[in-house]
């Protein structure tokens, strides 16, 4: 079968190629085309766009970038045109992946979702482009199958793919990770600030800000792949340090971390890093998204999927230096550790065990 994917973040392009692995092993003669990245390219087939391309942050950065944002939505259509798949493969991203869904079912392509958009937070009256555009729906919260069967649409929960990739993990010896990456003694905390430049930038500025009260630990900032090494420079210095495209390792070699809301909090939470959740958009950005999300208590993941406050999250005014350095504190020591790591093994309980990909492709593969 003929396969086109297209997954237009780091996590897409992760979870995309897991997927691509577990379809070459049901179909060996399996041909890929798709948006994504490097890990879908080390899966074989044909990268139309990279999704570093793909990526503008908030309601402000994508009203800017609209003309780009067309003309890819315009050059994917003819290229799925062009070369007529059997399968389109969407993964997340809705702004985009929705609009290619009507188009390709026009053409007779069949239409699949894996990881399904979060309409139960914001834009819930997407729920009727996906009825009647959607061929398969895979949803990978356990909750989302409850959400999509209210409004009338089958769902499959396949597990979430995060469990997937953190299963193949080799192990990882401390002390060879802080030498064989230029690092000193000290216990690491993590920072993950996120994929995009202009988030980048923000995040690290704050979390950065907590280093004078820490002086016992170094600060690790995890590289994104989608920006260069050399965009990182200004922020290293003695005690600070950068690692590139090592992110599990250098969570599994953390003491703490603290982390940009996102699929990187709940990939903290089952590596068993205690984190805080951090979260600051543009004031128009973050007005928006106040007004249009509805019935939501909490931003990240883990505390969605629990629904309670198990990891703390800090929210546009409330991410400061002194909550930070309070909230910090509170991770590294002993009892809030203890708390933390038995809240995380529920976490894990609830989203099932490993085989996500391979239920996904189960699913494909019987259309």
């Amino acid at each position: 079968m003929k396969y086109y994917i297209i997954a237009g973040e780091a996590s897409g392009d992760l979870h995309g190629s897991n997927l691509m692995k577990a379809l070459k092993q049901k179909d060996p003669d399996a041909e890929f085309r798709f948006w994504g990245g490097d890990l879908m390219t080390k899966q074989g087939g044909t990268i139309v766009k990279h999704y570093r391309d793909l990526a503008f942050m908030g309601f402000l950065e994508v009203a800017m970038n609209l003309r780009t944002i067309l003309n890819n939505i315009k050059f994917c259509k003819e290229d799925i045109q062009n070369n007529r798949p059997d399968v389109l493969i969407l993964v997340d991203y809705p702004g985009f992946n929705l609009r290619i869904a009507r188009f390709a079912k026009e053409l007779g392509i069949k239409v699949v979702y894996y990881i399904s958009p979060q309409l139960w937070a914001w834009k819930e009256g997407r729920v009727e482009i996906i009825k009647k555009y959607v061929d398969e729906m895979m949803v990978i919260l356990p909750f989302e199958e409850d959400f999509y069967k209210k409004h009338g649409v089958h769902s499959h929960f396949v597990g979430h793919p995060l469990l997937d990739a953190i299963s193949t993990l080799q192990d990882v010896n401390n002390e060879d990770f802080k030498r064989d990456n230029g690092l000193n003694e000290k216990e690491i905390i993590a920072l993950l600030p996120g994929s995009r430049k202009q988030e980048v930038e923000k995040m690290l500025q704050i979390m950065l800000s907590v280093r004078p009260y820490f002086k016992e630990y170094q600060f690790v900032i995890a590289g994104a792949p989608s920006l260069p090494k050399e965009f990182y420079e200004k922020y290293v210095d003695d005690n600070v340090h950068f690692v590139s495209n090592k992110t599990y390792d250098l969570l599994r070699c953390s003491r703490a971390a603290l982390v940009t809301s996102g699929t990187a909090t709940l990939e903290t939470a089952l590596l068993n890093v205690p984190e805080v959740v951090c979260y600051r958009g543009s004031k128009v950005s973050y007005a928006i998204a106040k007004r249009l999300v509805k019935n939501i208590k909490y931003i990240s993941l883990v505390n969605l999927i629990m629904d309670r406050e198990v990891v703390k999250e800090l929210i546009q005014n409330d991410l400061n230096t002194n909550n930070l350095v309070e909230e910090l504190t509170k991770i590294l020591a002993t009892e809030k550790r203890f708390e933390v790591f038995r809240d995380y093994e529920l976490l894990r309980q609830k989203l099932g065990g490993k085989g996500a990909s391979d239920n996904a492709a189960d699913v494909i593969l019987k259309m």
